[in-house]
């Protein structure tokens, strides 16, 4: 549903006319255009016969699940961009595979992690990995494990 909001622009006389102000489309439903409509809905209602207020409170339920909805979903998102985070730092140290640029499996210990981008980036050898190409991670081979086989 597209609701149309008023820029900041004054109205322009020309002559004894003047012209409307420009309107631009509001591309979002949000509690404050809700609001409004509600309280233009009131304001023009018919006083022999209010709105029934089973109705209100429906639409005011509707109003507060749909702003626990919003917080929930930017909850998730930053959830996810945490857990990237929080997986792209425990590669450090361990041997890791990737598909190179030719599409070649490589493989290499990763180094370093940043988060300069949306998407984590390891550094594996000298080069820059985003996360989400990393495809098996191995336990890198300490001094020990090298002592023991030998």
């Amino acid at each position: 549903m597209t609701v149309e909001a008023l820029t900041n622009e004054p109205a322009k006389a020309t002559g004894i006319y003047t012209t409307q102000p420009t309107r631009t489309p509001k591309q979002t439903m949000d509690s404050e255009v809700f609001l409004s409509l509600l309280v233009t809905q009131l304001r023009n209602q018919d006083p022999s016969s209010p709105m029934d207020s089973n109705q209100m409170i429906t639409q005011t339920t509707q109003l507060a699940s749909m702003e626990q909805l919003t917080r929930l979903s930017t909850l998730g998102e930053e959830n996810f961009s945490l857990q990237m985070r929080m997986a792209a730092a425990a590669l450090i140290g361990q041997e890791v595979s990737y598909a190179g640029e030719n599409g070649q499996i490589r493989s290499g210990i990763a180094s370093a992690v940043s988060f300069a981008n949306q998407i984590p980036t390891v550094t594996i050898d000298g080069a820059a990995v985003n996360l989400d190409l990393i495809s098996g991670v191995n336990r890198a081979a300490s001094g020990l494990d090298h002592q023991r086989k030998a």
